[in-house]
C-alpha cells in the first residue's frame, strides 16, 4: 500500500529540499521566497487534507438525533389515522386521504434524511475549495516569476531596454531556474491530490484535477523554453583550445 497512496511527509521533505537548492543557486532571487512559500503552505495544507479524512461526529450525531425525532413524531402523527377506519364504508374519502398525506410525508421524510447525510459531503467540499484557492494563487505567482526569463536573452543581438527586467544570461542557470519553477508547480499538483485521496467526492476531484491540469498546461510551457535554451549555441560553448599539436609527416613514396 506504500505505493498507492500519497504520503504528506514525503511531499512536504521533496519541498524542502527544492527550497534548500533554490537558496544556494539563487540565494538574491525572488524565486527563493516563492519556493518558501510552497513548503509553507505544502505543510499546512497536508494537515487540512488529513484534518478532512476524520467524521464530523457532532454533525453525524444531529443527523441521529434528526432522524430518531422525525420517527417519534411519524409516530405520532400516525395515531390519528386508526387503521380501523379504512374499512368504513363512510371514511372511505378521509382514509384515502390519509393515506396520501402519509405517503407525502414518507418521501419527504426521505428526502430530508438524504439532505441530511450529504450535509456533512457539502461541508468538506466547502473547507476543500477553501484551501484550493490559496494553491491556485501560488501557481500563479510561479507563473509570474518565470513569466521574464526569455531564452532570446542569450542571443548576443540581444539588447535590452531602459524598462526591461533583470535578465539571467548564463544558459546553464536560465535552464535551472526555469526547471525550479517546473518542480515547484509539481509538487502543488501532488499537494491538490491529497484532497482528493481525503475526500472521495466527484465535485472534489474535479476541483482538484483542475488544479492539476493548470499547473501541468504552465509547466509544459516551461519546458518549451528549457528546449530552446538546450538547442542554443549558448548553451553548447566551443571547447577552450589547447596546445597545438603537431600536423602529421607526410608520407614518403615507397623506393621501387
Amino acid at each position: 500500500m506504500r505505493y498507492r497512496t500519497l504520503d504528506p511527509k514525503l511531499i512536504i521533505d521533496t519541498a524542502e529540499r527544492l527550497e534548500e537548492r533554490v537558496a544556494e543557486r539563487f540565494p538574491e532571487a525572488g524565486l527563493r521566497g516563492v519556493a518558501a512559500e510552497l513548503v509553507s503552505l505544502s505543510r499546512d495544507l497536508a494537515k487540512a487534507a488529513q484534518a478532512l479524512e476524520a467524521p464530523i461526529w457532532w454533525l453525524r450525531g444531529a443527523i441521529v438525533a434528526a432522524v430518531a425525532a422525525g420517527a417519534l413524531i411519524f409516530l405520532f402523527v400516525g395515531t390519528i389515522l386508526p387503521l380501523i377506519h379504512i374499512s368504513q364504508a363512510d371514511d372511505a374519502v378521509q382514509s384515502v386521504q390519509g393515506i396520501e398525506a402519509t405517503i407525502n410525508m414518507i418521501i419527504l421524510a426521505v428526502l430530508g434524511l438524504l439532505a441530511l447525510i450529504r450535509t456533512e459531503e457539502r461541508i468538506k467540499r466547502k473547507r476543500v475549495f477553501r484551501q484550493l484557492h490559496g494553491l491556485r494563487s501560488l501557481i500563479h505567482v510561479i507563473d509570474m516569476h518565470q513569466l521574464t526569463k526569455d531564452p532570446a536573452a542569450l542571443s548576443a543581438s540581444f539588447r535590452p531596454t531602459a524598462h526591461s527586467p533583470a535578465r539571467i544570461t548564463n544558459a546553464a542557470d536560465l535552464a535551472r531556474y526555469l526547471d525550479y519553477c517546473s518542480e515547484m508547480l509539481s509538487i502543488t499538483g501532488k499537494i491538490a491530490a491529497l484532497f482528493a485521496q481525503s475526500v472521495n467526492d466527484d465535485v472534489v476531484i474535479d476541483g482538484v484535477n483542475d488544479i492539476e491540469n493548470l499547473a501541468s498546461n504552465l509547466s509544459r510551457k516551461i519546458w518549451q523554453k528549457i528546449t530552446l535554451i538546450e538547442n542554443h549555441p549558448a548553451a553548447h560553448p566551443l571547447p577552450a583550445p589547447g596546445p597545438a599539436s603537431k600536423a602529421p609527416a607526410p608520407r614518403r613514396a615507397p623506393k621501387l
